[in-house]
């Protein structure tokens, strides 16, 4: 028997093994693999929805990969995900990632949150420019 996603989360909203939560926060985080807000909420919530997208850093550590869930597939576990690899250049690699999205109608919401994501993961992979000290310099006047 198949359930709606929104009673399963109403089922799972309070205790999963995902929550993450601290105190002094009122929303509390997701750790979830398909979670890209990494906060627990119904809309990013990547257990109850057919349909869930996640964007992680490639296995060489150039570029990323977008992971598809399948409705199609809900009850079969190894044909549920599709893997797609993004590795040429950071702007041809998010509009590609846009045109995946937009171009099949694969949760026109997460969109936005699925860009920003795939730009966190390019941009973590930047080296980092480290910046020369510059010498110091020592006047030659004296005190008086």
């Amino acid at each position: 028997m198949a359930t709606s996603s929104h009673l399963n989360w109403l089922i799972i909203r309070n205790n999963n093994a995902f929550l993450l939560k601290k105190r002094d926060v009122k929303k509390p985080f997701s750790t979830e693999p398909s979670n890209l807000a990494n906060v627990s909420s119904f809309r990013y919530s990547g257990i109850v929805h057919k349909k869930t997208l996640g964007v992680v850093p490639a296995a060489d550590k150039k570029g990323f990969t977008a992971v598809l869930k399948k409705g199609k597939y809900g009850q079969r576990p190894a044909k549920n995900t599709v893997r797609v690899n993004f590795k040429s250049g950071p702007r041809r690699s998010l509009k590609k990632l846009k045109n995946l999205l937009t171009g099949t109608k694969y949760r026109k919401d997460l969109t936005q949150a699925a860009l920003r994501r795939a730009s966190a993961v390019l941009r973590s992979q930047k080296p980092v420019q480290v910046k020369a000290k510059k010498p110091v310099q020592v006047s030659s006047k004296k005190p008086e």
